[in-house]
């Protein structure tokens, strides 16, 4: 029970290990991926309001218009590494097409039966990867509407390859593989399992795919020859299947991407954790046999003194049955250390080796005869560390040996360098006297190597993570400023107008308004650094009023441009809290800059917007209402997630600098969509 119970705790640590590696090889894959996409992303939304691909539309006959097009086309694949670019009117035929003048060209190709073309024509952005109808080669569609006066004309979209990511991970020694919403294997590192389902496809599943022509003409997706097998974490598991010709045992960790669609699979060899298994029950093994051997050798010595008082033909009797006994246990002790996977090595006080197993042999490639009898310095001692490994030799035959043993690298016959552990105990003799020392030598070349790479990976993880930190403050800073940067272009228009009609009155006032906002720019940069650095914050009593009143002076313009008002009514005019103004005014301005471009477009009687204040025990909530359309149920939650927006030139951080601002003052922010129409974004605060 002992020997399995230790197999299975080595092999479970041994699990852990390699799932969590697993997991940071997936978040490396998915980041990678992710970063493919959204550098082509862009590019349908761009072409899509081209002046010339609109006139295009309007005019498909205008030869020269064309021409433009496919040049302006062209350029963009060249320029940004797309495979293609191509436009397509209403009735799903290609018009103009990056590809123009090659053989396999896509103009007069039509692709109505695409989903990207469904889905752009229903004004949604369209996403969708599959074999191309005319070259046969894969690679993921981004379509977008080409939109005039509120009616869709055609469909820009671009073609991205996924070969190049392909290419990667066959060259990667553990199988990757990303699989569809149906579960059929697209892209991976093993070509027998392309167009394979992880699960039988359903009809209606085939048939879909068939009508869209996703991959080609097949209409067969055979299951994957795998059997799995779950484990304790949900989206790992163990895999048993067939690579090379080979049966092979893989750990795999699953990661959906939502926003494509797809499902991206790492996976590693079991391998270590098979050999950690392995090693846990032959060490535990040898452990519970040496005990078993003492104890009968201890038993042997008590019955030998035991039956000195028998006669001297029952002794001689004895002993010959006991010295046969005696044979049997040093063959079988003999034969366990030769099946140690552990290198022995036994020296007399002087440093001569007086035995070594075969384990020993295997690991420096000298045989038996070759190393007994040898003094220092041991043929594979490293011709480079000759110094160190005298010091270490010198030191374990004195009995100053560290009980936890230390490294030593050696050089194998051949040439190559092994990196082990070596571990001396004093050898006694059958009398309890020290006849020299027994070092145990353990390779761990395997060992280190996996350590050096995970270092390696650890320091690409970190130079991630700092670029994804400088790239947020750098995004924050941008959208910050950006309020108070277009009120200075604003007032500064005003006041060219004002100096023009000679009112120095006017003009004076607008000119105070410029250096205000210029210092309220200035304000927002040392807060934003406050960011970096808390401790630079200052806070200070500030009334609930004052900061509503200067973010209604600041949106002023804003509101009567889009002929929108705001409702406000305080309930106590009284509340103060401790915090930064700047920073709390930006709160609202964000909220009620949002509530002004949800409204926009909806009828007068809709353009209101009420801000409430509620004072409720030693806190007061400030509620921002408009009514929009309000927020999906199923997007609430990721609204004051960075860089999520639904907006088509939107940087997705307003709400999130909200969240980081409330919560650095000690309160919290929520959003709910309204009973009748609309969304409420409430804030509150701790007063003082």
């Amino acid at each position: 029970m002992l020997i399995v119970a230790s197999g299975r705790w080595a092999e479970r640590l041994e699990l852990e290990v390699k799932t969590n590696a697993l997991r940071q090889a997936a978040a490396a894959q998915a980041l990678g991926l992710r970063g493919l996409v959204e550098k082509h992303d862009f590019l349908p939304h761009a072409a899509a309001r081209h002046p010339d691909v609109r006139d295009l539309l309007r005019a498909p006959e205008d030869a020269m218009l064309r021409s433009r097009v496919n040049d302006y086309f062209a350029d963009m694949q060249r320029t940004t590494g797309a495979s293609a670019l191509y436009l397509i009117n209403d009735a799903g035929l290609t018009i103009a097409t990056s590809n123009w003048n090659l053989p396999s060209s896509f103009l007069g190709h039509s692709y109505h039966q695409r989903p990207y073309f469904e889905d752009a024509m229903r004004g949604k952005r369209g996403i969708f990867y599959g074999l191309g109808m005319t070259t046969g080669q894969s690679g993921l569609f981004i379509a977008e509407p080409v939109t005039s006066a509120g009616k869709i004309l055609g469909v820009v979209v671009v073609k991205i390859s996924l070969e190049p990511l392909q290419s990667t991970w066959i060259a990667s020694s553990d199988p990757v593989m990303l699989r569809d919403r149906h579960g059929i294997v697209f892209l991976s590192s093993i070509p027998d399992w392309l167009f394979h389902s992880t699960s039988a496809v359903s009809a209606a599943n085939v048939r879909w795919i068939a009508e869209h022509v996703q991959y080609g003409n097949r209409k067969r997706f055979d299951v994957l020859p795998w059997r799995v097998e779950a484990s304790r974490d949900k989206d790992s598991f163990v895999l048993h299947t067939t690579l090379k010709g080979q049966s092979a045992r893989l750990l795999a960790v699953d990661t959906p991407l939502p926003e494509l669609g797809w499902t991206l699979t790492v996976t590693s060899s079991m391998k270590e954790v098979i050999q950690a298994r392995e090693a846990a029950v032959m060490l535990t093994a040898l452990i519970v046999t040496l005990v078993f051997v003492g104890t009968l050798y201890w038993r042997l010595r008590e019955n030998r003194f035991a039956e000195q008082q028998s006669a001297r033909v029952e002794l001689e009797r004895r002993v010959e049955e006991r010295t046969r006994d005696l044979q049997k246990v040093h063959a079988f002790q003999k034969a366990m250390e030769n099946s140690l996977l552990v290198g022995m090595r036994a020296r007399d006080p002087e440093g001569k080796i007086i035995y070594v197993n075969p384990s020993l042999c295997a690991m420096t490639g000298y045989s038996t005869e070759e190393l007994l009898g040898c003094r220092p310095p041991y043929p594979y001692w490293h011709p480079d560390d000759l110094e160190k490994q005298a010091r270490e030799s010198a030191a374990a035959l004195q009995g100053q040996a560290t009980p936890h043993g230390f490294e030593s690298r050696i050089r194998h016959k051949d040439g190559h360098d092994v990196i082990t552990m070596v571990y001396t105990a004093p050898l006694v003799d059958a009398q309890g006297l020290h006849c020299g020392w027994m070092s145990s030598v353990v390779d761990i070349t395997e060992q280190k190597q996996a350590e050096a790479r995970q270092r390696e990976q650890d320091l690409r993880l970190q130079r991630s993570a700092r670029l994804a930190s400088i790239g947020e403050i750098a995004s924050t800073l941008a959208h910050e400023l950006n309020q108070p940067l277009m009120a200075l272009s604003n007032f500064a228009i005003a006041a060219r107008a004002l100096a023009a009609q000679g009112s120095s009155d006017m003009l004076a006032d607008a000119l105070n308004e410029i250096v205000g906002q210029s210092t309220r720019a200035s304000e927002i940069v040392k807060r934003v650094r406050t960011f970096i650095n808390p401790q630079r914050a200052l806070y200070e009593k500030v009334s609930i009023l004052t900061i509503i009143s200067h973010a209604e002076t600041l949106l002023k313009p804003e509101l009567q441009r889009n002929g929108a008002y705001l409702s406000i009514s305080p309930s106590d005019s009284g509340a103060l809290v401790r915090g930064d103004q700047v920073l709390l005014e930006q709160v609202i301005v964000n909220l009620i800059h949002n509530a002004v471009q949800a409204i926009c477009h909806l009828p007068t009687q809709y353009r209101c917007i009420e801000l409430a204040v509620e004072h409720t025990g030693q806190a007061v909530r400030l509620t921002v209402s408009d009514q929009g359309p309000g927020i999906p149920i199923e997007r609430l939650d990721q609204v004051f997630t960075p860089f999520y927006t639904s907006k088509p030139n939107g940087l997705g951080l307003g709400l999130s600098i909200c969240r980081t601002i409330v919560e650095a003052h000690g309160g919290t922010i929520t959003a709910e969509n309204s009973p009748g129409r609309g969304t409420a974004f409430s804030v509150t605060l701790p007063t003082v």
